[in-house]
């Protein structure tokens, strides 16, 4: 499934903690990379992250409180700023210069909390490769955040992304629906990237699926010109914009056209452990921006559509656990999924290869 090594994911990276809203006025806490670590915000408001450890005796840091001064253990009162300094001590004036945590670096973008897991002196905002600016347009994209913990390794939560001929067959009441023949014989194109893949799959004149007639109203009969968009970047998040128009509408030549049924989705994939990830998740609505109860019934739509993921996905994990050393038969259908393996792959091995230089 990876290379031969031990290392799963690459360390110096970005990669999602939260959504901006799940870190407020309490610690937040979250294994990342298999690391424990609490995230909460400073006295002016800026996003930290700490060990989730405290250097007295041990107790877990997501126990206490968030102070003015930063982050107190809740077992003996020492509190920890935002580089992970401890700058009080109850009953006790000197503090010793090795009471202190580990901090992360952090980068706050468009509705994600981002964390650096390797080496602070790596850290870069300019790699981060991720952009997805239409979080930040509420009033033309209008959303919801969600997240799931899903007891699978990341990158089959990016597989599942990377070939949708899944789709007629596990969400065939949603966005499955329909002309299964016209979704699995979609056409693709699909183009490998320095950071990833991108592909995107045209389904012309179909029926809609179910989801699709429900949000946009499609009149019984209608043949729909179906678009699936979709980027991966290293290391842990796709990006899709997905939609449909009325067949004759030229959607091929022009997709920003007003009318039918469109939405983009940010995907992102955490890894919690070898076994386990973070899913995270929101989809935007484009097709009737100003229509909040629309803008509800997609989330719960697509909400519904991913939790028919989860049990196939936690089942494969368990499933190839058990078959270890076994080879598994690639088709036409990972024509996307291949240069996604083969990117992350990459990363993993220029980390591993700069580690050995460096000794």
């Amino acid at each position: 499934m990876f290379l031969n090594t031990d290392q799963q994911w690459p360390l110096n990276a970005w990669y999602q903690a939260a959504w901006t809203h799940e870190v407020e006025d309490k610690p937040l806490a979250r294994t990342l990379l298999n690391q424990e670590v609490v995230l909460f915000r400073d006295g002016d408001g800026k996003a930290c992250a700490l060990e989730d450890r405290c250097c007295h005796r041990a107790t877990p840091l997501r126990l206490g409180d968030v102070v003015p001064e930063g982050l107190r253990c809740g077992y003996h009162g020492l509190v920890f700023d935002g580089s992970g300094r401890c700058v009080i001590i109850p009953g006790q004036e000197r503090i010793p210069p090795q009471a202190k945590v580990r901090s992360y670096p952090i980068l706050e973008k468009q509705e994600i909390i981002w964390i650096w897991m390797g080496d602070p002196a790596l850290a870069d905002e300019a790699k981060l490769l991720v952009d997805f600016p239409w979080n930040d347009d509420h009033e033309n994209w209008p959303h919801y955040h969600d997240m799931f913990e899903i007891e699978c390794n990341y990158m089959l939560l990016i597989d599942n992304l990377m070939d949708l001929t899944h789709i007629p067959y596990i969400h065939r009441n949603t966005i499955g629906g329909g002309d299964q023949k016209g979704q699995v014989d979609a056409s693709m194109d699909v183009t490998p990237t320095d950071a990833g893949v991108h592909y995107i799959r045209w389904m012309e004149g179909i029926v809609p699926p179910p989801t699709y007639v429900k949000g946009a109203g499609f009149p019984e009969g209608t043949l729909v010109d179906r678009w699936q968009e979709f980027e991966y970047v290293v290391p842990s998040s796709v990006l899709q914009w997905t939609g449909a128009l009325e067949a004759g509408r030229g959607a091929k030549d022009n997709r920003e056209q007003a009318g039918g049924f469109n939405l983009r989705l940010y995907h992102g994939a955490t890894p919690k452990t070898e076994t386990s990830c973070y899913y995270f998740w929101t989809p935007l609505n484009g097709y009737k921006p100003k229509d909040e109860a629309a803008t509800k019934t997609l989330h719960k739509e697509i909400a519904f559509t991913f939790t028919e993921d989860l049990e196939f996905l936690e089942s494969q994990q368990a499933c190839m656990a058990a078959s270890m050393g076994d080879t598994f038969v690639n088709i036409k259908h990972d024509v996307a999924r291949l240069p996604a393996r083969r990117a992350i792959e990459r990363m993993i091995r220029a980390e591993l290869a700069a580690l050995q230089a460096a000794e």
